[in-house]
């Protein structure tokens, strides 16, 4: 399997390559597994590279995270993994990324030049006005819908929420008043909110940010999409870990609109239906407690 790993390097870079090493697993990730290999030329040049396995059925989702990835990249205003090779190998789907250095768990600095580069690359807009994206892709291991639409509301309910609730549905669980909540709150909710549509990572929480050690952010594991870019906001604040720094930079080059701390709990309850839907347990009385909270709060300018 390595060697065919190492070949498809090897032609992407141009170069002829081999093992300066074994490989080494990294811990951390929850859906592929993950590995860092050393190659080196015939010069004596050495590279690290990141490498994320799964099974060959993983071979589309990989596809879609490559995409992700280069259409992270393309604005060019925050640090992304380049992707180096993708394919298959036996019964095996590789993706080979740039091995980047991110030591540093962050400092008020970085997280300020995170909340900056944030809102430049919220400032990409859908240039057809569409929500959504060209293809679906995955948010964890669970099927992202990316169908597009020009009504924010309607996506958000039907290929988000929706999505979510009727999976965990045939899941077993259950929950009350599903379908008065989708179609007569959450329209209601959303009716008056018409945000431009802004290129998102999808799955911004802290486990997906990191810094290198001149104080760079670097941003990996997308589930991008054109949508609210609130989306984002509110991830970053579900399991904390970002500091005031970064919202109050992120604040001072784009503000956000009245009431996002009001939909902030919208946007994460697709989070913790994909939680639930992914890993069970208590994600279940956190999504029903949340659908209250929202289906009470005054949602008036």
């Amino acid at each position: 399997m390595w060697e065919s790993i190492v070949e498809a390097v090897s032609r992407a870079e141009g170069r002829d390559l081999h093992r300066a090493s074994a490989p080494r697993p990294i811990s951390g990730g929850c859906i592929n597994e993950a590995w860092a290999i050393e190659l080196e030329s015939t010069a004596g040049d050495r590279d690290r590279y990141f490498v994320k396995l799964n099974d060959a059925a993983c071979t589309d989702p990989f596809a879609a995270e490559t995409e992700g990835l280069e259409l992270l990249r393309l604005p060019g205003v925050i640090r992304v993994p380049r992707v180096i090779a993708r394919g298959t190998t036996g019964e095996r789907a590789f993706l080979v990324l740039e091995h980047i250095d991110m030591g540093n768990s962050g400092s008020r600095r970085s997280e300020e030049t995170l909340g900056s580069q944030l809102a430049m690359l919220h400032k990409t807009f859908a240039t057809d006005g569409q929500f959504g994206w060209t293809r679906d892709n995955t948010i964890g291991a669970t099927l992202q819908v990316n169908a597009r639409t020009s009504d924010w509301g309607d996506f958000f309910i039907e290929r988000r929420l929706r999505f979510q609730f009727e999976l965990a549905e045939r899941k077993g669980y259950d929950f009350r008043r599903r379908d008065d909540f989708l179609n007569q709150r959450m329209p209601e909710i959303l009716a008056g909110h018409h945000p431009r549509p802004s290129l998102v990572h999808g799955d911004l929480w802290r486990g997906n940010v990191g810094y290198t050690s001149d104080d760079q952010p670097v941003i990996f594991d997308p589930a991008v999409y054109f949508g609210d870019r609130e989306v984002d906001i509110a991830f970053t604040q579900m399991f904390g870990g970002f500091g005031a720094g970064f919202y109050r930079a992120y604040e001072k080059d784009w503000p956000l609109p009245a009431g996002h701390k009001r939909r902030a709990d919208i946007y994460n309850l697709y989070h913790l239906l994909n939680h639930l839907n992914l890993f069970g347990g208590g994600y279940h009385a956190q999504a029903a407690a949340a659908m209250e909270r929202i289906w009470n709060v005054d949602f008036r300018p």
